[in-house]
């Protein structure tokens, strides 16, 4: 059996055909007015281009809108001219009432925006139809990369470019073992679909995994069961059960990727002067370094290093997180416990925002060693894996809602969980803009110490 490696990263092929098909529709939409504009000459009124620059950007906003732009219509010429033109309506829709509205219908040529309008529809399918071949060739015929594991069952599936036996591997899909849940973040990274064919009795065990991972995951079943499936899917000539989906879209990601970057890169401009007089402070109030790295469950259960300023004695500090800090710890130092009471701390993850390894809004993320009265986190409830298919925030709703401070009881735990699943499930941009808002409140709140 071929061993998965890491593919090539046809995320990144997708967005550039995005963009090349954006081009394509506008240059389609502006050669048809163009074109129309050369052949009906009339004095007074505007010109074929100069409708054409009215009416391309509303059709981009309506395409985009209408995921004209998706990996679904690349490879699907049919679904890709349908929407284009779906989109090219609206937007001509779109034209004619604000011209109506503004008064200004008596500057446009009805001849000329609906000849020029029909044209663009022709131009857009014809194109459409020819750049669905084009993509097929650059995603070499599949919009997504595609990972097949095969764990304690038979399998035949010669079609499947990249597979992996756990058992080859020494990979054991255990809930309670971290060490194999990051393994298994680091085996599915790259890919965007995991199909897994496993025994009845561990579909329960890789839904949970899967859901976790930041994937559409499905698994191979041969009959329905009550594991929790999303949908059906079909693998190789196998029936699949969809059991997850990656939480965000392409688009989506895009968004809460530009929200980061857009806030964080003025904030760390911004904040330069004060986080450098707490870098002094903390150097002259006790030796060792000044931030605080460790090792943090980041999105699909993958290891990252948080960063944060360092506010306990160096020879006291608890790496691997076994103990939350309490009101009367004894670790904090004198800086340390003004940073931590105002949240200044944390501001050093606003270079793992940057970096990529964590987002302003998201799930806490927490260390290994976690505990909640005398229980790991995902001893309490196994759901706690789901909670990283996003990057983890340097807040979240569970802050906002007041869920700070010492998991001392399994009912701490369980109230984050609930409110980073809550968030994950209903993610928008306009919630994470009102958490962001939110946080402003919560910055300084009794249970930060």
């Amino acid at each position: 059996m071929v061993i998965a490696t890491k593919p090539a990263e046809k995320r990144l092929r997708r967005i550039s055909l995005y963009f090349e098909l954006m081009a394509l529709d506008t240059l389609a939409i502006a050669v048809a007015f163009f074109l129309i504009g050369l052949i009906r000459v009339e004095t007074g009124v505007i010109s074929g281009l100069r409708l054409s620059l009215m009416l391309i950007p509303i059709y981009i906003g309506y395409a985009i809108q209408g995921e004209t732009f998706s990996s679904t219509a690349l490879l699907t010429p049919r679904v890709n001219a349908a929407k284009a033109l779906t989109a090219l309506f609206y937007a001509v829709i779109t034209v004619v009432f604000f011209l109506f509205a503004l008064g200004t219908a008596d500057t446009v040529s009805r001849l000329t925006f609906g000849a020029g309008s029909v044209l663009s529809a022709i131009f857009l399918a014809a194109t459409r139809f020819a750049f669905c071949r084009y993509a097929t060739q650059r995603l070499e015929g599949a919009p997504i990369n595609e990972l097949l594991i095969i764990d304690d069952v038979e399998l035949d599936c010669p079609k499947a470019p990249h597979m992996v036996s756990t058992k080859a591997i020494g990979f054991e899909p255990d809930l309670g073992n971290p060490e194999m849940l990051q393994r298994l973040g680091l085996l599915v990274d790259g890919f965007e679909r995991v199909v897994v064919a496993c025994s009845a009795e561990r579909r329960t065990r890789w839904t949970m995994l899967l859901r976790g991972a930041n994937i559409n995951g499905e698994i191979v079943a041969p009959e329905f069961d009550s594991t929790g499936i999303v949908g059906i899917g079909l693998f190789g000539g196998h029936d699949t059960h969809i059991v997850s989906r990656g939480p965000l879209s392409t688009a989506n990601r895009a968004k809460k990727r530009a929200l980061d970057l857009s806030l964080t890169v003025p904030a760390i401009i911004a904040l330069t002067p004060l986080l450098l007089l707490v870098a002094i402070a903390i150097r002259l109030d006790s030796p060792g370094p000044i931030l605080f790295k460790q090792n943090r469950v980041g999105r699909g259960n993958r290891l990252f290093q948080i960063m944060k300023f360092r506010s306990m004695r160096v020879e006291t500090s608890d790496s691997s997180g076994n103990r939350s800090a309490s009101r009367t710890d004894d670790r904090i130092t004198r800086v340390g416990k003004f940073i931590r009471s105002t949240s200044i701390d944390e501001l050093p993850q606003l270079f793992n925002v940057l970096i990529g390894d964590m987002s302003l809004v998201g799930p806490r993320p927490h260390a290994l060693g976690s505990m909640a009265g005398n229980q790991l986190f995902w001893e309490v409830d196994h759901k706690y894996w789901m909670r990283h298919s996003l990057k983890p925030g340097i807040t979240g709703l569970a802050q906002v809602r007041g869920y700070r401070g010492a998991t001392e009881v399994p009912d701490d735990l369980i109230n984050r969980l609930g409110a980073d699943l809550e968030y994950i499930e209903s993610w928008t941009l306009g919630r994470e803009l009102i958490i962001l808002a939110r946080t402003l409140g919560v910055v300084v709140h009794r249970n930060a110490f």
